[in-house]
């Protein structure tokens, strides 16, 4: 028969079993979350170790990049020293101990990069003449390969030869390479960047110049004074527009020299020509490409108005819209089938629309896809062509040496830029 006393030792012993089953499993709680909180700060660490690397090796293999470079890799390896080399084989930078022995190391740099191929020697093997124990047990070479030819070699020097070492190096190598090669597609992306602003410049030039010329040279009889403000605005018109410097620019900047365009085509078209600008004071800092409006102005006013009996309004309008300006550019002209675009991306090579494929290849190079032009037309409908651009986008910064000129007076919703 159980008594009162039994139960309660049982249950006493059965609590103290509870209890210590709770508590093993709070501990192994507590283990494992030292465990993770280790093992993500290392991830931590190393992503951070990886970030810094990167953006100094985006400079290019430079000395300085270099130099930059390899206290983060060996951090990141945990090894005796990491070097980088030129295509050479020089020295860019050796961070860590055992850098005496470099002159050991020649021939294996040297194979690794006639070779193309990583080089791995021990310390037996390296004819090594220091007296007693030597930090360098093992020495990893991998040549940095950027687009197909070695512009260096990664040296990674280790106090214990293992595979796991060897493995690391080559990753690590591999991090290094593909950083120099994001340099050379950056470099490759500006040059291309300036050849659609020169390619814009070429398109726009023949056909307005020549125009322009015509119509002041028209007035310098009849209307002198006319004629040299006229000059004036095409002289600052060509200035910006064939500046050399910057591929971007601010909407208050490009804004002035559309109102200088407009100023040149009124003269010529007088009446018919009519502008109305709607734009939010708080977007005239956003920066976009350089010479991204003003060619869709000008197909405005070529393919719209010119060709409409009486001519038209065009519309320019930038809206704030959360992080992004919402600009368009809006005639009532004539219009077109909107199958005679025939994708938008090759507009310009046909020479229906000035620039307009060119500009946008380089809103969906600079801000990405999602950044394309949209265009509403059809026949006897006008055409609007509308862009958003991002607030904020890294890399994209406005060229400080052109300053705005707009006019201190704000710009209202129904402000015109040109009055007939």
């Amino acid at each position: 028969m159980c008594t009162v006393g039994d139960l309660l030792t049982e249950r006493a012993v059965l609590g103290v079993i509870a209890t210590l089953a709770v508590l093993g499993l709070f501990v192994m709680l507590c283990r494992a979350r030292r465990v993770s909180t280790s093992v993500e700060d290392a991830v931590m660490d190393m992503l951070d170790r990886m970030s810094r690397a990167s953006s100094d090796l985006r400079a290019g293999l430079t000395e300085e990049a270099a130099n930059k470079a390899t206290p983060h890799l060996r951090e990141m390896l945990r090894c005796v020293a990491v070097a980088i080399t030129d295509e050479e084989g020089t020295v860019l930078s050796w961070d860590g101990g055992a850098n005496d022995h470099y002159e050991y190391l020649r021939d294996t740099v040297a194979r690794a990069i006639n070779n193309c191929h990583k080089e791995h020697v021990d310390h037996r093997k390296l004819g090594c003449e220091l007296q007693g124990p030597c930090s360098l047990h093992s020495v990893v070479v991998v040549p940095l390969v950027v687009e197909g030819d070695v512009a260096g070699t990664l040296i990674v020097v280790s106090g214990v030869a293992s595979k796991r070492q060897i493995r690391m190096a080559e990753e690590t190598a591999r991090f290094v390479s593909t950083q120099l090669e994001l340099e050379v597609v950056q470099k490759q992306r500006q040059a291309l960047a300036q050849a659609e602003v020169k390619a814009l410049r070429a398109q726009i030039s023949p056909h307005f110049v020549y125009n322009a010329l015509n119509t002041i040279s028209s007035l310098i009889r009849t209307d002198p004074s006319h004629a040299r403000e006229l000059l004036q605005e095409f002289a600052e018109f060509t200035r910006y527009s064939f500046r050399t410097d910057g591929l971007f620019t601010t909407l208050a900047d490009e804004l002035t020299n559309i109102h200088r365009y407009l100023t040149i085509e009124q003269a010529r078209y007088g009446s018919r020509l009519n502008v109305r600008l709607r734009i939010a004071p708080e977007v005239l800092q956003v920066v976009l490409p350089f010479l991204v409006l003003q060619p869709l102005v000008e197909n405005a006013v070529r393919h719209g108005l010119a060709k409409k009996p009486g001519g038209g309004m065009l519309t320019i309008t930038a809206e704030d819209n959360g992080n992004e300006a919402l600009i368009s550019v809006e005639d009532d002209g004539v219009g077109m089938d909107p199958e005679r675009l025939d994708d938008i991306k090759d507009a310009h090579q046909t020479g229906a629309h000035v620039g307009i494929g060119n500009i946008n290849d380089r809103m969906r190079t600079v801000f990405g896809v999602e950044y394309a032009l949209v265009v509403e037309t059809a026949p006897n409908a006008g055409t609007k062509v509308i862009l958003n651009v991002p607030k904020f986008a890294r890399n994209v910064l406005p060229n400080l040496n052109i300053g705005s000129q707009m006019s201190d007076e704000p710009m209202t919703n129904e402000q015109p830029a040109i009055r007939a």
